[in-house]
């Protein structure tokens, strides 16, 4: 398969490259690096991107940015941030991405554990994952030519622990292996609407 891998730099994206460059195509693209450049929150790019890329046959999206503040900081701009880029990102790229995707293609996106798990701070994450989470789900029922999405939402990374560690005590990480194995499972299984939880 000719796959689309955006945020392929990040701590996910590289492990999600890892296990699928041993059996597919993947072009690696970030925001200022890999072999195309994307800004998800802008639609014009998105397109351009595409048009770069030509038809394919699976898109991974690991990328997406919020706002992580204390809710008595917070105002719209803050929540504007993840709304505009992580999760209307995603859903641009299928919106954009179904013009451009093969017959029997697949979309994955990523939310994350915190509209299941909330931390102090990680408001603006649980709204935008729990969007996408619903978005996956209905969008599936709808999508023509035999098109599938799935999410995948996992818990913090032992990778990031370091940083994120005291925000997110007594969670139990995973590693970034092990998340790409649900990477896979969505871009190489059958299944549609789900939302993949790992750890």
């Amino acid at each position: 398969m000719k796959i689309l891998l955006i945020g392929a730099s990040g701590t996910i994206g590289s492990a999600v490259a890892k296990e699928l460059e041993q059996r597919h195509e993947v072009l690696r693209i970030g925001r200022n690096s890999g072999d195309y450049q994307v800004d998800i929150s802008d639609s014009a790019s998105i397109r351009r991107l595409f048009e770069q890329t030509g038809r394919f046959d699976a898109l991974v999206c690991a990328a997406g940015n919020v706002t992580f503040a204390a809710l008595e900081q917070m105002n719209a701009e803050h929540f504007a941030l993840g709304l505009n880029d992580k999760l209307m990102g995603q859903v641009n790229l299928l919106l954009i991405g179904r013009e451009f995707i093969n017959d029997g293609g697949s979309f994955t996106f990523t939310s994350g554990i915190l509209n299941r798990d909330p931390i102090r701070t990680g408001t603006s994450a649980a709204l935008v994952n729990g969007a996408l989470d619903a978005f996956v789900k209905a969008a599936a029922i709808e999508l023509p030519h035999g098109l599938r999405v799935n999410a995948i939402s996992p818990n913090v990374l032992v990778e990031a622990m370091p940083a994120y560690a005291p925000y997110f005590r007594g969670f139990k990480p995973v590693p970034a292996a092990d998340v790409a194995l649900a990477y896979a499972k969505s871009v190489e299984g059958l299944q549609t609407g789900q939302t993949y939880q790992v750890g």
